[in-house]
């Protein structure tokens, strides 16, 4: 799929950002809108059909606008706020402390992130602070599992996906969500190893199953994919801006 493009639809009263995807395997326009994240997307088969695509959007503004609607509410990480880490729900807390940093506090009475400096900076700082976390412990994984298999990644991502939790493509690049660190450890090691396991096997037949298991033990997957099925809606709630996805219209 080519690269996405920006726009703007007005629905509802209100100015809602569209990506316009280029697919020409597409056999016709589809809208979309993620019930997690709440992106809107176009998909369009060619350039010349991007007009005909947006113009097919807005005439589904009523669908786009219910389907928004459904999207749960986000949380921006502010004081008092709390959020999923490793699995573990946290409060976030301001501190006078340590001017800039971002902490977990093991000495206060429930599980507690500090975030030094002003209010306003706090949401950007616990989600730079996760996103580092995150980079760290998946790219520790991922190397330790490649380890064990005998095989080498092209390139370790670790970045914000809507649809999926992690990729492996056929050149063997691996692309994960940093939102795993929000999960406990062993959905992250699932994750992990499920791509992990594509660098040896690109399919879902047996004995790529058979390796994931080698890489997890053989509960864990049906564990971890049960976790991720009530709890994903949830990681993807989290921002510190406004978001910019999936039930879809097709033209």
């Amino acid at each position: 799929m080519a690269h996405a493009q920006n726009s703007t639809l007005r629905i509802g009263g209100k100015s809602v950002p569209v990506k316009v995807r280029l697919n020409p395997r597409a056999r016709r326009v589809i809208v979309k809108v993620h019930p997690s994240t709440g992106e809107v997307a176009v998909i369009a088969p060619s350039q010349r059909s991007v007009p005909r695509a947006l113009d097919f959007a807005r005439q589904e503004g009523v669908w786009i606008a219910d389907h928004l609607s459904r999207v749960p509410q986000r949380i921006h990480f502010h004081p008092g706020d709390t959020l999923l880490f490793k699995g573990t729900r946290h409060v976030i807390r301001l501190s006078s402390e340590q001017r800039g940093a971002v902490w977990l506090d093991t000495e206060s009475e429930r599980p507690t992130i500090r975030v030094a400096g002003q209010r306003e900076h706090t949401p950007r700082r616990v989600e730079d602070w996760l996103k580092k976390q995150a980079r760290t412990q998946i790219i520790r994984r991922v190397n330790a599992l490649m380890a064990e298999l005998g095989v080498t990644a092209t390139r370790i991502t670790v970045r914000d996906t809507a649809s999926r939790w992690g990729s492996c493509s056929t050149s063997g690049a691996i692309s994960l969500s940093w939102r795993l660190i929000m999960a406990p450890s062993s959905v992250l090691n699932y994750v992990c190893a499920h791509e992990v396991a594509h660098l040896k096997e690109m399919n879902h037949g047996r004995r790529f199953w058979r390796l994931v298991e080698r890489l997890t033990g053989p509960e864990e997957a049906a564990t971890a994919q049960e976790w991720l099925r009530l709890n994903g809606t949830e990681l993807h709630r989290y921002s510190a801006v406004r978001p910019d996805g999936i039930s879809s219209k097709a033209a």
